[in-house]
């Protein structure tokens, strides 16, 4: 008699012991696909990347002649300012 109620508890942890595991495969799955996804989208943004030193270039170039129309604006200006 006490065999059989040690099988059925066998059993019947066996059986939770198995759900749970099956609960952990599927998280430990999508935790998978979701870091996949996310590899795949740094791999994307590292290609937008490869622009990044010429778009650099580019916008120092644009602040250094702005740079220049300002200080001759500033000096237009102080010209026409009355000096006290």
């Amino acid at each position: 008699m006490l065999w059989w109620i040690g099988n059925i508890l066998l059993l019947v942890v066996a059986l939770v012991a198995v759900a749970l595991l099956s609960r952990l495969l599927g998280a430990i799955e999508r935790i998978r696909k979701a870091a996949d996804e996310i590899l795949a989208g740094g791999v994307a943004a590292i290609g937008d990347l490869d622009t990044t030193p010429d778009l650099l270039a580019q916008t120092d170039t644009t602040v250094a002649e702005v740079a220049d129309g300002a200080v001759r604006y500033a000096g237009s200006v102080a010209k026409l300012l009355p000096s006290d």
